[in-house]
């Protein structure tokens, strides 16, 4: 339940003490934990391999985590692919989907051996010709168009920029297979933040009837279908988050009923979760700098939309604990904001909440996935530090604060020259 805080308020305040706030905490027993279920309960297959988003939240302990649990990296940028091999992560062990793809990332994507999986028909050519040859395993980003549903956060398919359509994926193999591609992959990526465990399966089962169709017509073996991502989080107390256990039961079913018969087993099972791995063990830890009173109750944070952009990008709703107040009745009404220069800088509107007074410690919760990594540095905002909260307890910080230097550093002021205050013009240095 999104309520529940894996520390205690003792343990928080001592946090705070330690490390100037904002910052974003994990909880590193319930990633592990969670990575372990995930895996044994698509035991069943004969490989299962969960590819973690990268872009969920790209940082180096937390891609060495799920390295270490037997999961892989999925990359859609060059910084990406670099953060997966510096961590360790190489060959097929790295899925790399991406769209609008510059030459350079697909030849680093290639020299890396990850599993190229192509968004556009006409990549294909691209691909080639950009990297010197294709690819011994290619795979390919399947769109339904008007065949399938989304969801608000991803859209409908058929107005999405990704993937191929039917039609195109039928050609498309075949002039992979024409052109000596042996060994492929199919993937989709159906919605985003899905809690209704049917939407997975019933994404697995298009995959696994698409892949048979293409096997009987072009005669080619799938090596892997990856079901992409999309599975969410209770972000909301009353919500239920979604059993592995019951979707890989139902998608084990599909696969006996569909993949075997086609003469397509053994296959590779593939996901590319992130929010669902990371998201509920994530914590953005804030002060409350000032209550202001006007036509509402603001409290006002040292926090803002740069270190948690969900609530004003998508209106989404994050649980908010005041620390020391869990037994207090929430019978205040407010709006919890940051200090950005915007109006929707906000973390919660109209959120019922005890009372509140400056010095106050706020956690807002599952921000473990598309939180510090949507940051941004508008109004010249530093994104927060990082920490994680070991297993055994102690903590380490693993990513620094930002700091005003940071956004200096890239910032050329030598051809400016000197400004005379009286003229109001820039002149050459003596």
């Amino acid at each position: 339940m999104a309520e529940i805080l894996p520390f205690t308020d003792d343990e928080i305040i001592k946090l705070v003490s330690r490390y100037e706030t904002p910052f974003h905490v994990y909880d590193e027993k319930g990633i592990r934990e969670n990575a372990r279920r995930l895996i044994k309960a698509f035991s069943w297959a004969p490989v299962f391999y969960e590819y973690f988003a990268v872009k969920a939240n790209p940082n180096p302990y937390l891609l060495t985590i799920f390295n270490q649990e037997g999961m892989g990296a999925d990359c859609s940028s060059m910084a990406e692919l670099e953060l997966a091999r510096r961590c360790g992560i190489t060959g097929e062990d790295i899925m790399f989907t991406s769209n609008a793809t510059p030459a350079d990332e697909y030849r680093f994507a290639k020299k890396l051996g990850a599993v190229i999986n192509l968004d556009d028909i006409s990549h294909i050519p691209f691909l080639e010709e950009c990297s010197g040859g294709l690819p011994g395993l290619v795979s390919v980003r399947y769109n339904p168009g008007p065949l399938r549903t989304g969801n608000a956060i991803i859209g409908n398919p058929k107005e999405a920029k990704y993937g191929f359509t039917r039609e195109q994926v039928f050609e498309g193999y075949r002039i992979l297979r024409d052109k000596g591609v042996r060994r492929f992959g199919l993937h989709a990526m159906m919605a985003s933040n899905e809690l209704n465990g049917q939407y997975y399966v019933d994404t697995a089962v298009m995959l696994f009837e698409l892949a048979a169709e293409v096997s009987k017509e072009l005669g080619i073996r799938f090596d892997l279908i990856n079901f992409g991502g999309g599975i969410g989080i209770p972000y909301h107390p009353e919500q239920k988050a979604v059993d592995f256990e019951d979707v890989s039961a139902d998608i084990r079913a599909a696969y006996e009923k569909i993949i075997v018969p086609a003469g397509l087993h053994p296959l590779k099972i593939c996901m590319e979760l992130a929010r669902a791995m990371t998201g509920p063990y994530g914590f953005l830890v804030s002060k409350v700098l000032h209550i202001k009173k006007t036509y509402k109750n603001y409290v006002g944070l040292d926090a803002c939309m740069a270190n948690l952009m969900r609530p004003a990008l998508y209106g989404a709703y994050h649980h908010i604990t005041v620390i020391g107040k869990g037994n207090d009745p929430a019978d205040q009404l407010y709006d919890v904001t940051g200090s950005l220069c915007e109006n929707n800088d906000k973390f919660a509107i109209d959120r019922y909440l005890p009372q509140i007074v400056p010095g106050d410690i706020i956690v807002i919760h599952d921000t473990g996935a598309h939180g510090h990594s949507m940051g941004f540095n508008y109004n010249g905002k530093q994104r927060s530090a990082e920490l994680l909260w070991r297993e055994d307890g102690s903590i380490l910080q693993i990513r620094r604060a930002e700091t005003v230097d940071d956004l200096f550093a890239t910032l050329d002021f030598g051809g400016l020259g000197k400004f005379d205050r009286q003229t109001h013009h820039l002149g050459e240095d003596a």
